[in-house]
């Protein structure tokens, strides 16, 4: 560690560890050191906790991932969320956010493989589920239309549409799952339990510069000139988590890519008749490529499972539409086969935001090349509903690194708190190959 006679020009106090990013997960962060007793500062541009691509968030909540180490970390994030009051150790619960358990219904399809490997983790880890019959399915959504027809297509297809032969034959539902009311006060909610432990957190703040001296990082320079001195800085930046590993003094060694990707989500309020409501199912439907969940006004949220005809759109966080495209029109349109009297406005209302996703869809959670600094990025789309169990990775992580521990060569051994698992941080690792199990989607 540097000297503090490096810093003699900017007498900043120094901090155990710099965190870039308030998002939900950098405020779980925050909680999770200052609960260890380690001095924590934030840093964002933004002006408030939450107040960037977290506030877009769907913020569903479930159970069912590509790989058993994902579906373990959701396990566990869902038990937080069921008990959220208690893990704040807040005494009021009028100004927390609100989980609301709705259950989570996924089609069976051929693309997913008819969910065998999903529910092999499911059985591995004690995950309850429910087979759906058709039958079951047409009883909790009034005139849903079971027709097949994938491949997913966009509307200047010809075929779209059109039904591709034979229908649906079933789901599996998944009790455990539902959605957080509003994502940007959980965000919040992190970040006064974090405040209420010593964590600092500075908004409308700019980092320029990550230094380093002999590899080991020593602080960052703010927009405004501050010098400030730390042990550790994490980049939790989200969509912009690219242009802060270009800060660096030094080259991270992140072997695999993540990008800010534009994606758009449309809200739709469908006829009274079909019976939907707030409380409603999530969805999510292999064979349109399409996610449901219930929003605010009775409206449904519609987004993507990108299929290769969506393609990926890389824009830059600092410049982008915030404007709904025909893709929106697209997502709506491919819901409406399921419902035909669902009815889409030309003019659709919804969001368009970034996430900040890598090449599998699959969070990098991880430490890098340069001592002290560390990564947890490319967590969009998928890892809202694990914030807390990435914060608490994150700082014991770090703790196993300054303990001396080579990472890369043996990595870090997670011990889950509430499922019977340990998770392999390799896993994550920013040195790993594509993870050929992804869903190579939202859905991770």
């Amino acid at each position: 560690m540097p000297s503090a006679s490096a810093f003699t020009d900017h007498p900043e106090p120094e901090y155990d560890a710099i965190i870039i990013g308030a998002g939900i997960i950098g405020c779980a962060l925050a909680l999770n050191l200052a609960r260890k007793g380690q001095k924590t500062l934030n840093i964002d541009m933004l002006p408030a906790a939450g107040y960037g691509s977290t506030s877009s968030s769907a913020a569903v909540i479930r159970t069912y991932y590509s790989t058993l180490d994902g579906t373990a970390m959701a396990l566990e994030g869902y038990h937080t969320w069921k008990n959220w009051q208690r893990f704040l150790d807040a005494e009021d619960s009028n100004e927390l956010a609100r989980f609301i358990e709705t259950g989570t219904l996924v089609m069976k399809t051929q693309g997913n493989g008819n969910l065998e490997r999903v529910l092999s983790h499911a059985d591995t880890l004690g995950i309850a589920y429910e087979h759906w019959s058709p039958e079951q399915i047409r009883a909790h959504m009034p005139g849903y239309n079971l027709e097949r027809f994938a491949p997913a297509k966009t509307m200047e297809n010809d075929a779209f549409g059109t039904p591709t032969g034979g229908h649906i034959e079933g789901g599996v539902f998944f009790p455990a799952g539902g959605y957080v009311d509003d994502p940007q006060i959980a965000a919040r909610n992190l970040k006064d339990a974090a405040v209420r432990q010593g964590a600092e957190f500075r908004f409308r703040t700019r980092v320029t510069r990550i230094h380093v001296t002999d590899n080991q990082v020593t602080g960052v320079t703010c927009e405004n000139g501050n010098r400030l001195q730390a042990r550790a800085v994490i980049n939790v930046a989200g969509p912009h988590s690219g242009k802060v590993n270009a800060l660096l003094e030094g080259d991270p060694g992140i072997r695999i890519r993540h990008r800010p990707l534009r994606q758009e989500v449309v809200q739709i309020k469908p006829p009274q008749s079909l019976g939907y409501s707030r409380e409603g199912l999530i969805v999510s439907d292999n064979d349109i490529a399409a996610y449901i969940k219930p929003g605010s006004g009775g409206h449904l949220m519609i987004g993507s499972e990108n299929p290769p005809c969506d393609a990926p759109e890389e824009v830059d966080p600092d410049d982008f539409s915030r404007d709904l495209s025909d893709r929106a029109l697209t997502y709506a349109y491919r819901y409406s086969q399921r419902l035909p009297e669902l009815g889409v406005s030309q003019h659709p209302v919804g969001v368009a935001d970034i996430y900040d996703a890598s090449d599998d869809w699959l969070p990098i959670y991880d430490r890098t090349d340069v001592d002290g600094y560390f990564l947890a990025i490319g967590t969009s789309g998928n890892q809202f509903k694990n914030a807390m169990v990435a914060g608490r990775l994150m700082s014991e992580l770090i703790d196993y690194c300054a303990a001396g521990n080579d990472h890369d060569s043996t990595p870090f051994q997670f011990p889950l708190q509430h499922v019977d698992h340990t998770l392999n941080t390799a896993t994550f690792s920013r040195k790993r190959e594509l993870t050929r199990e992804s869903s190579f989607s939202v859905l991770g």
